[in-house]
């Protein structure tokens, strides 16, 4: 039996074959991002801030470069004659300000490429070096009677600049660590009295009001925004908008602001010790007057010919109002107010209290310089000596601003990154 069975073995049942219809599918190759490991995944996240399409925001970049651009146009049209009476060379201001314009912008995109977050360990080192900075150049030669610039041969450059920027950095930073405690002295309001009554007295020394004023303005939308009671806001600007005051008006080493403000209240005046705290002003006027609606056309201002001095820095909105009229200064008004507009719109959708506070600081800067310019030269309050972004003749502070509006474009990217 055994044997037979060797011969004739009992065969396996065959496999059922199925149908074609019940065939799988051969299954789709993943592509390489569903295989990446979460090591892989970190890294390709880290270096997506490298792509030109991780979202850089396209409309604030526009507007910086279309002020960027009638800002140039401008300068030359306001310093030529200037520039040629002076140097000999028409191009003398232009040429130096397209340099640091190209600076600027290159300047502006790498910053945007890079992730915010990097300045939060740069807030209080950067506010020392300001300081360091506020001090020596109380100690260099007076230009003008005033102690604001530092001179390096090639190029000089404003404490004060520098100064707006560390201070708007470190209140965004100290507040963003401190959110939920703001509502306490030591940690919503002693820190800011502190390091704005140090700055301020140092801007002071120089002497440099405006810049002061601008900070202080700043420091207060910050700390108003950051969550300071109102009881604590008041209390704390009053006794330094105080102090101010009373530097200001009763010592002598500010005895000039009690001509400006004289000057301020009647431009016209024919005293002969005013005569040249008015003279500013009123060719001011005058240039305004003389655009009426629409302007005497691009290059055909009269003022800038010796009558309004130096229209190349911080009366160069006078000639853009003669130039262009009142249609066109209001045209540039709007793109400011537009560029301010979508500065604070990306600081509302950064991810965290940090970038909203440090857009929302950089963005109103150039907001607040913006009306305060125009102020002084429609002689709304007294000159003090503010530039206006973008049209004002200074290098290194396009440079510097323009770097600030790349922080503006790291922080949209960041987010955009950070949402996917």
């Amino acid at each position: 039996m055994s044997g037979e069975s060797r011969r004739n073995p009992v065969p396996k049942p065959r496999q059922q074959r199925k149908p074609y219809a019940e065939k799988s599918a051969p299954e789709p190759k993943q592509p390489a991002s569903a295989k990446a490991t979460p090591l892989t995944k970190r890294v390709r996240k880290k270096f997506r801030v490298f792509s030109v399409r991780s979202g850089l925001d396209m409309p604030f970049l526009f507007l910086v470069l279309v002020l960027v651009v009638i800002g140039l146009v401008m300068l030359f049209s306001a310093s030529y004659a200037y520039a040629y009476y002076n140097y000999g060379n028409s191009y003398y201001f232009i040429i130096r300000q397209v340099a640091f314009a190209v600076l600027g912008v290159i300047l502006m995109l790498l910053i945007s490429y890079f992730d915010y977050h990097h300045l939060h360990r740069f807030a209080i080192p950067l506010l020392l070096v300001s300081y360091a900075f506020l001090v020596i150049v109380l100690f260099l030669p007076a230009v003008k009677g005033v102690h604001r610039w530092i001179n390096l041969g090639l190029f000089g450059f404003q404490p004060s600049e520098i100064a707006k920027f560390a201070m708007t950095l470190c209140f965004a930073h100290l507040i963003s660590i401190n959110f939920k405690r703001m509502d306490t002295a030591r940690y919503g309001v002693l820190p800011y009295v502190l390091l704005l009554g140090v700055t301020v007295l140092l801007l002071i020394r120089e002497p440099h009001v405006s810049a002061a004023v601008i900070i202080i303005a700043l420091a207060g939308m910050m700390l108003f925004i950051g969550g300071v009671p109102l009881r604590w806001f008041g209390a704390a600007f009053g006794v330094a908008l105080a102090g101010i005051a009373y530097l200001v008006l009763f010592t002598s080493e500010f005895s000039y602001a009690n001509d400006r403000v004289v000057a301020w209240l009647d431009p016209f005046t024919t005293e002969k010790n005013l005569l040249a705290d008015t003279w500013q002003t009123r060719q001011s006027l005058y240039a305004i007057g003389s655009g009426g609606l629409l302007g005497l056309g691009l290059g055909q201002s009269r003022q800038k010919y010796l009558y309004l001095p130096e229209p190349q820095n911080d009366f160069i909105f006078a000639i853009v109002c003669e130039e262009l009229g009142f249609i066109g200064a209001l045209i540039i008004v709007i793109l400011f107010a537009l560029l301010v507009w979508r500065g604070v719109t990306i600081s509302l959708k950064a991810k965290d209290k940090f970038g909203m506070l440090l857009g929302i600081g950089l963005t109103l800067q150039v907001g607040l310089q913006v009306v305060l310019n125009i102020a002084v030269i429609t002689n709304t309050i007294p000159n003090t000596g503010i530039s206006l972004p973008f049209f004002s003749y200074g290098g290194t502070s396009l440079v510097l601003l323009l770097a600030q509006m790349g922080v503006v474009l790291s922080i949209s990217r960041t987010s955009a990154i950070e949402k996917t």
